[in-house]
């Protein structure tokens, strides 16, 4: 595995794990307001999903040829 697909791995471990956190906290008890989604709730979701996304490009990205010139 190439230093590329190890980064994108990464990547999308750190976004997914950021989505689930953010979008459970308030079942978790790290939210502030059990009775609504907040907007900084929103927002770590917005940004897990980004993360996450930034991974998945990077994981599945070809790697261009080696020119021999």
């Amino acid at each position: 595995m190439n230093a590329k697909k190890i980064t994108g791995t990464i990547v999308l471990v750190v976004g997914i794990a950021l989505l689930i956190v953010f979008a459970t906290a308030d079942l978790t008890g790290l939210g502030i307001n059990p009775t609504s989604f907040g907007y900084v709730q929103v927002a770590g979701v917005i940004a897990g999903a980004v993360v996450s996304i930034g991974g998945l490009i990077l994981l599945l990205k070809r790697q261009s040829p080696i020119s021999n010139g």
